[in-house]
């Protein structure tokens, strides 16, 4: 299924060649070629080597396209065989593989009409056109050489202009077979304008014009192969550069990456350490000095009473075990210490026949802020 319709493609066709873009790629292209070293330029645009051919009843011009130098001007009169060597002395400073022969008529000779036809005659006007030329000239389709031309004209909407020239094969059949007699086949037929352009078309049939191989052009498209396979290997270098690019960034990120993991890890356990530092520190400064409990203990117990055990919890909490002649009184005594609160007995005072005291356990709680202050 084709994905543009051949209709479309010939107003696409027709549409790029009317438009400006084709004249300014031309000046471009010129422009940057007159950039170019001279003999390089003069290479490039050498293109093939024309010869202007020009047959009238008394004589057979040939003429240089390139440099405008006139090659030879052969009288009709003269014998076929020195018509033939002056031909060939003159072609003698051409390459035959880049020469190509035109022959030139003249307006006069040539039949021109413009016709307006549906946009599809685009696609094959030489075809359409032919089945047009009993009706647009006084000649039959087997009596005339004849060419189509695209129109750049503006033409209605679904329409195309197109040029038609037409040659009666009575005028220009002996001028090729004159040209045949020298040893001189021409690669195409054009017209030469009122105003001494050419109309760019060929009169010769499809059938009559010549095959030949153009070198240039192998040469042209074997450069822009390579130029095609540059571009790529550039392309495909320039994306490695960027791979590898890429994969070194990456690399340097996963480092950075680790790097900053580890610098997190250790900054989270140095601030664990502070933290842990501060804790104790602030643990130690709220617990309760030991020596000063003891001191206080030893000021507020009576001198009959004694200890058997006394502990001191991180909490300050204090459980004091011993005897004292009066074990109830200890908890007003300890209670009225700015050190101690909430002094109790714990369990069952009870006394002991051989001392003849009585046996105690009283629990009570340090107050962390005011033992430093207790004196």
């Amino acid at each position: 299924m084709d994905l543009v319709s051949p209709q479309a493609l010939e107003r696409i066709k027709l549409a790029w060649s009317r438009s400006p873009l084709p004249d300014f790629l031309h000046w471009w292209g010129g422009e940057l070629t007159a950039m170019l070293p001279r003999r390089l330029r003069a290479w490039v645009q050498r293109g093939p080597d024309v010869l202007w051919l020009s047959v009238n009843p008394t004589e057979l011009g040939a003429r240089r396209v390139r440099t405008g130098a006139v090659l030879a001007t052969i009288a009709a009169d003269l014998p076929a065989e020195v018509q033939r060597v002056t031909f060939a002395k003159a072609c003698a400073g051409t390459d035959p593989d880049d020469r190509r022969l035109l022959l030139v008529v003249t307006a006069q000779t040539v039949l021109h009409r413009r016709l307006v036809l549906p946009l599809a005659a685009a696609a094959d006007p030489r075809k359409v056109v032919g089945y047009e030329l009993d009706r647009q000239t006084p000649f039959k389709p087997d009596q005339l050489y004849y060419d189509v031309k695209l129109s750049k004209d503006p033409a209605p909407p679904g329409q195309v202009v197109l040029d038609l020239y037409a040659a009666p094969r009575a005028e220009l059949d002996p001028m090729l077979e004159r040209l045949a007699v020298i040893g001189a086949h021409p690669d195409a037929v054009d017209v030469q304008r009122g105003d001494g352009a050419l109309a760019g078309v060929d009169l010769l049939p499809p059938l009559r014009r010549p095959h030949r191989a153009d070198k240039r052009q192998r040469v042209n498209w074997l450069l822009a192969a390579a130029c095609i396979v540059l571009v790529v290997v550039i392309l495909a270098q320039w994306l490695g550069n960027r791979r590898a690019a890429l994969a070194r960034m990456q690399d340097e990120v996963a480092a950075m990456r680790a790097q900053a993991t580890q610098s997190e890890h250790l900054r989270a356990r140095l601030v664990a350490a502070i933290a842990a530092s501060k804790f104790l520190v602030k643990r130690k400064a709220g617990d309760p000095p030991p020596l000063q409990v003891v001191d206080e203990l030893t000021r507020r117990l009576p001198a009959n009473a004694w200890l058997d055990a006394l502990t001191l919890d991180d909490t300050g909490g204090l459980d004091i075990k011993g005897e004292a002649a009066h074990a109830a009184a200890l908890v007003d005594t300890l209670g009225g210490s700015g050190v101690f609160a909430e002094p109790r007995l714990q369990g069952v005072i009870q006394p002991d026949p051989a001392t003849g005291k009585e046996r105690f356990e009283l629990v009570a709680r340090v107050r962390q802020n005011t033992v430093r202050d207790a004196h």
